[in-house]
């Protein structure tokens, strides 16, 4: 017998059916953006998109860099079109207007034409396949991922292109508000649990007392995608605004649904990494606030009960290179007043870290408050929650800082926190502040335990939109402004002191 080495009966390494594999998909993506023959052209689609799958996430990526690069506008052609339209001359008598005119309006639709990318060609034509636009969602978060890591040019344009799309594929005339209750299928119930990115469903039983009595779940369902809501939104009715995550998850037994006075928002979570950016959550609330008023006429408050996802790292942030500073200068220049330095900010008050000093001999050998605050609150398993007088020291400090950093830290004129700018952009006001709202491990390590109520005023929605949307002004309860004007005020004698 033969020793099965001829060229006939040649086997082919991995990296070779890979790259076979790889060219494959390649061509059946050039098929699908430049054939004409619409009898064939659902096969090719199916072929790249199931194809596109079976590729690693390193071919993946060179394929879309492909895409982005060799498919895209012809800038020779928009170059051309763009002098011939500068070497025109305005018309100046009405005579020749109109002969002069069509010269213009030739030359703008072919230049609207070259400035379309061909890689457009591709997502309208996913677009109108059957499964194309979960295909879509899938391929933007690919293309999200690798633009985490490299930012690179011409694949960032490929996102902003395809996003653009989505967002207008994904208008909310196309989409279904879906009341999600403990009669639909287990397919979509296992979605639900699987999606929840804010508050985690332990069991069945916690997922049926989230769609039982005085609680509601609404999702958006696009008829491309049946039966995967695209986003959807946790509501518990109660007589007043809660304060903790604890009365709305695991009291018992629920408020009577007709002496429910308050809608409270507690949780909205987006299904698809591939839609980021695209403000679906915007017009659900809009339109679960329309019909809960519609059906519950006596809910007279809409508010939320929020995460603070970026409060603890920006404050451990500020403790460290804080307390760090002012070793530094204590050990370079014992006699000299921290304050006077440049880049000093006491974020504590005098007697906040005189509080924390006086704790233990442990704390009282610490160099100052913010090395002893910056210590606790990193301890393992964060053993200070079970502390009563550790808890008594450290919410002062907390729940002022909190209050700073939702209302004054910005990040290019809008709110630094993405919940906040979230809320903020579709016309709520911040409440208030709630302290140990959330105890689970994920609260104590986003927040502190801390959490918001951001207030939906029906009559002042797009009032508060508009003025967020034009300056960053962020309305606020006066309750909320006082602790915001102490610790403006504390910035100002620093700063005068300065």
């Amino acid at each position: 017998m033969g020793d099965g080495g001829g060229e006939g009966n040649r086997v082919l390494s991995p990296s070779s059916n890979n790259m076979r594999a790889f060219e494959q998909v390649r061509e059946s993506m050039h098929s699908a953006i430049s054939m004409n023959k619409t009898e064939v052209l659902d096969t090719v689609l199916s072929d790249f998109s199931e194809g596109y799958f079976s590729l690693s996430p390193e071919n993946r990526r060179k394929l879309l860099l492909i895409l982005a690069k060799e498919y895209d506008l012809n800038r020779v052609q928009v170059r051309q079109l763009i002098n011939q339209y500068l070497s025109l001359e305005l018309p100046k008598d009405t005579v020749e207007e109109e002969g002069l005119l069509s010269t213009f309006y030739r030359i703008e639709r072919n230049l609207r034409h070259s400035l379309q990318p061909l890689y457009e060609v591709l997502f309208e034509r996913l677009n109108t396949h059957p499964g194309g636009l979960k295909f879509l969602s899938i391929l933007r978060a690919d293309i999200l991922c690798i633009l985490a890591e490299d930012n690179i040019a011409s694949l960032r344009a490929l996102d902003s292109y395809l996003k653009e799309k989505l967002s207008t594929w994904l208008s909310p005339a196309t989409l279904e508000l879906h009341q999600i209750t403990w009669d639909d299928s287990a397919s979509l119930l296992e979605k639900i649990v699987a999606y929840e990115a804010v508050h985690p469903i332990s069991n069945l039983i916690d997922l049926k007392r989230r769609l039982g009595v005085g609680r509601r779940c609404f999702g958006y369902i696009h008829p491309a995608i049946p039966g995967e809501p695209l986003i959807f939104i946790e509501v518990a009715l109660l007589k007043n605004v809660a304060q903790t995550i604890q009365e709305v998850l695991w009291d018992n037994p629920p408020t009577p649904e007709h002496e429910a006075t308050c809608a409270l928002f507690y949780s909205i979570s987006s299904t698809q990494p591939g839609l980021a950016g695209i403000n679906l959550g915007k017009f659900l609330i809009k339109r679960v606030v329309t019909l809960l008023k519609k059906d519950m006429p006596q809910i007279s408050t809409f508010a939320t009960l929020s995460p603070i996802p970026g409060f603890m790292q920006w404050l451990l942030s500020k403790l460290a290179s804080q307390s760090k500073l002012a070793e530094l200068e204590a050990s370079s220049h014992p006699s000299a007043d921290r304050s006077t330095s440049s880049f000093w900010e006491n974020i504590l008050k005098q007697e906040e870290e005189s509080a924390l000093l006086s704790l233990s001999e442990e704390f009282a050998a610490m160099n100052n408050g913010m090395e002893v605050m910056l210590h606790i609150l990193t301890s393992k398993n964060h053993d200070w929650k079970n502390s009563p007088e550790l808890l008594a020291v450290l919410k002062p400090p907390l729940m002022r800082l909190c209050a700073r950093y939702l209302l004054q830290e910005k990040k290019r004129g809008k709110a630094l926190d993405s919940v906040a700018n979230f809320h903020l952009q579709n016309g709520a006001m911040v409440q208030r502040i709630n302290w140990m709202a959330d105890r689970s491990e994920k609260g104590l390590q986003q927040s502190g335990g801390i959490m918001v109520n951001y207030v939906y005023r029906l009559g002042n929605i797009e009032e508060y939109a508009q003025s967020y949307f034009s300056t960053g002004h962020i309305h606020a309860s006066p309750d909320l402004l006082h602790q915001l004007e102490v610790v403006i005020f504390f910035l100002k004698e620093i700063t005068r002191s300065t």
